[in-house]
């Protein structure tokens, strides 16, 4: 058995340097798809980062890699990230060094030209001066345009072409040419007779400050996974032996006892086991108010201790913490491609060798068709061809809005699990909502108690809640909380049977009980006298009544009602103003689902549709042409979230069911899914810009630089104009895909 055969399933993230363009994307990201046992791969070049899937070690992903001509290494820790931000860095002022150099050489040479300064050819200091500068702009292009030489030889070898082919051509022949003309100008037609050093140089300077300020404006994308990455504190205190202890993060063990204090960081996933206080946990969820927190109940790691002091017990550690999965959520979000990234892509892979098509076309045209001095004009453009085809602009235009849409997103407290998602949830055209937790709170209490003949309130509630003790719904949870805050005595039942859709069945004191709707009455013929018009009022006022009956007899009706959230109208109504049609879903009765939908405006309802038969009412609004939405809790309706275009599973902290659904929303407001629409519709937008700016600057600018304005107008691209505007292309589609960071959802 070979190594990468034995070797289990996982997920590997690797630093990529030496990429340049799409084109090298798609170089990466063939031979790491070809590599033995990876299932996926996707490269990432607005972070420089690739996602793989596999059996298969990193070992074996960094060879696959450095054959193809570019450097890799594993992230796997903190530590690792802060070394490649340290790398970024370094990068960007060793960019910076090299635009300085070129511009001192190359600036001068610009400049002196058109005003006449420099000798020529021929004479006797041009002689001295010109083999003088070959040697400078020779250093020039050696130190500040090495990488791109390396860059194209490396390319070359693995049989392909990128953006440091483009640049080292176009840069290169005009050296070349300029030596030619130094060396042997007799052998050159006197209007031919131009040295082009200025150019090359001022080329490479142009395009090394361009990728500076890319780089810098690309930090800026990842700010959100470093503000998440940045709430988990360094340190905790933990009591071991009866003594308090500070130490390092990882050092927490499973089951440890911690204390924090106010102001801190809670360190890790755990449960209160003495002392109470109020939480910050903004940065996760998105909800601004802090939450109370007693004994009992969960904290979360990298949330904020605001007053009280308390000790708590570790539950979830390492990779394991709530804050550890959403970081790896949203890096995988922001390594994703939606549909439209992936047309970037396959155009950006053949797009560098259509340029050199169009170059050497370019070239032959003007050297056969064009005016003297032909060769001139043929190297010009050909040059000028080379420098403003090369399509970085278009490499990052999707992958840089996607890491700004994923990242506003998490600070919404919405993590979408990838690009695909947050390209279709902008689509949307209806919403199904689920009821229960969704559209109400979730925390259903006992309204209402009508006994029959011969019962009393007491007897009936304590009746219910005997059999409901046995069973894991929220309505049971109300009940059974109502009998004992009454402190009522439960009886214990036996042969507990759950009838979906129906109720609950079982036997309590050799007695037949059942417990449920009108149709688990109906189902064993048992009389129900005046209740059902009593139940239909109770129903109407957004009330969920039950019957309970003993030996077939009926012996009442509990009702049970479950609040509406606060926020949930303005929610539903942001959803109807942005265009989507809002539908309801409950396994709930009619009357009752007809109430809570008149209170928040919702006006298509499907009421009494058990849990297996809620992906099939997703079926039935996607047969009528509509792309869906659905709106759950992540856990019972996974079958109908899965079905639909895009699923939001709505929750609230740690409970939150992180990995069922295409967008996972980290409060339980329905202002989250709004807001997720609404970041979806604008990155998308986003996109959009960034891609239309791409293919106009690159379908405009290679006619005029191949020359079409010439004959009628007599212009001609300067190459260091396109130079200057290749390298700005980029600087423009990061910092508009920035402009997302400065997203704001209405919750008008």
């Amino acid at each position: 058995m070979t190594a990468t055969s034995s070797t289990a399933e996982n997920t590997h993230r690797l630093s990529i340097a030496g990429m340049t363009c799409a084109g090298c994307v798609t170089t990466v990201e063939n031979s790491l798809k070809s590599t033995p046992g990876v299932v996926e791969a996707s490269v990432n070049f607005a972070e420089h980062t690739a996602t793989v899937r596999g059996h298969v070690d990193a070992k074996t992903l960094i060879a696959a890699v450095t054959a193809a001509g570019y450097s890799a290494a594993e992230l796997r820790s903190a530590a690792d990230e802060s070394e490649k931000e340290a790398a970024e860095v370094a990068h960007y002022r060793a960019l910076l060094r090299k635009f300085m150099v070129a511009a001192v050489v190359g600036l001068p040479l610009m400049l002196a030209d058109p005003l006449g300064w420099m000798p020529m050819l021929d004479s006797s200091a041009g002689k001295i001066f010109w083999p003088l500068v070959a040697v400078a702009t020779l250093g020039v292009l050696i130190y500040s345009g090495g990488h791109f030489f390396r860059g194209a030889w490396k390319a070359l070898r693995a049989r392909s072409a990128n953006m440091d082919s483009l640049i080292a051509l176009g840069t290169g022949a005009a050296w070349i040419y300029s030596v030619f003309v130094i060396a042997l100008p007799g052998m050159v037609p006197t209007l031919a007779r131009h040295a082009y050093f200025e150019a090359a140089a001022i080329i490479i300077a142009l395009i090394n400050l361009g990728q500076a300020l890319e780089t810098r404006a690309r930090g800026k994308t990842s700010e959100a996974i470093k503000r998440l990455i940045g709430l988990q504190p360094k340190t905790a205190r933990v009591i071991r032996d009866g003594k308090e202890m500070d130490v390092a993060l990882a050092e927490i063990g499973l089951d440890e006892t911690l204390r924090v204090r106010p102001g801190e960081k809670i360190s890790v996933d755990g449960v209160i086991i003495d002392g109470h206080s109020s939480v910050d946990e903004s940065m996760l969820t998105g909800e601004p108010l802090p939450v109370e927190k007693k004994i009992g109940d969960e904290v979360v790691g990298g949330t904020l201790n605001k007053s009280g002091t308390f000790l708590f017990q570790a539950k979830r550690i390492g990779a394991d913490t709530a804050l550890a999965r959403i970081i790896e959520m949203v890096r995988r979000a922001q390594a994703s491609k939606p549909a439209i990234g992936r047309l970037a892509d396959k155009i950006s892979a053949v797009f560098v060798p259509m340029v050199l098509v169009v170059a050497v076309v370019t070239f032959l045209l003007w050297f056969y068709l064009g005016p003297e001095p032909k060769f001139s004009y043929a190297l010009v453009t050909t040059m000028t061809v080379l420098i403003i085809a090369c399509p970085c602009a278009l490499g990052l235009a999707t992958p840089i809005s996607i890491m700004v849409g994923v990242g506003k997103a998490a600070e919404y407290g919405i993590l979408i699990r990838n690009g695909e998602a947050l390209q279709q949830a902008g689509k949307l055209t209806t919403i199904v909502l689920d009821k229960t937790g969704t559209v109400t709170a979730g925390r259903p209490t006992v309204t209402t108690l009508l006994p029959a003949a011969g019962w009393d309130e007491n007897k009936l509630l304590a009746l219910a809640a005997s059999i409901e003790t046995a069973s894991e719904h929220p309505l049971a949870e109300a009940i059974v909380a109502a009998a004992k805050d009454k402190g009522l005595t439960l009886q214990v039942s036996s042969g507990f049977e759950a009838l979906t859709g129906q109720g609950v069945a079982a036997i309590i004191d050799n007695k037949k009980i059942l417990f449920g709707n009108a149709r688990l009455m109906a189902e064993h013929n048992i009389p129900l006298a005046d209740l059902p018009q009593r139940a239909q009022a109770l129903a109407a006022a957004a009330q969920t009544p039950m019957y309970l009956a003993v030996d077939n007899v009926v012996a009442g009706i509990v009702a049970v009602a479950d609040p509406i959230k606060a926020d949930s109208a303005l929610a539903i109504k942001r959803l109807q103003a942005s265009g989507l049609k809002v539908v309801m879903i409950t396994g709930d009765n009619r009357a009752t689902a007809t109430a809570v939908a008149r209170q928040v405006d919702i006006h298509e309802v499907l009421a009494e549709v058990l849990p297996g038969d809620k992906a099939a009412k997703v079926v039935a609004l996607q047969q009528r042409g509509e792309i869906v939405g659905m709106v759950g809790d992540g856990i019972n309706d996974a079958p109908a979230l899965a079905q639909a275009d895009v699923g939001f599973a709505i929750g609230a902290g740690a409970d939150v069911a992180i990995e069922s659904a295409d967008v996972t929303l980290m409060r339980g407001s329905l202002h989250g899914v709004a807001d997720a629409i609404a970041i979806s519709r604008a990155t998308v937008r986003n996109i959009k810009q960034n891609l239309f700016g791409a293919f106009i600057y690159n379908s405009l600018g290679i006619p005029i630089a191949a020359g079409v304005l010439f004959p009628a107008f007599g212009l001609l691209l300067n190459p260091i104009i396109a130079g200057a505007a290749m390298a700005m292309s980029s600087v423009t589609v990061v910092s508009n895909a920035n402009r997302l960071r400065w997203f704001h959802a209405s919750k008008a």
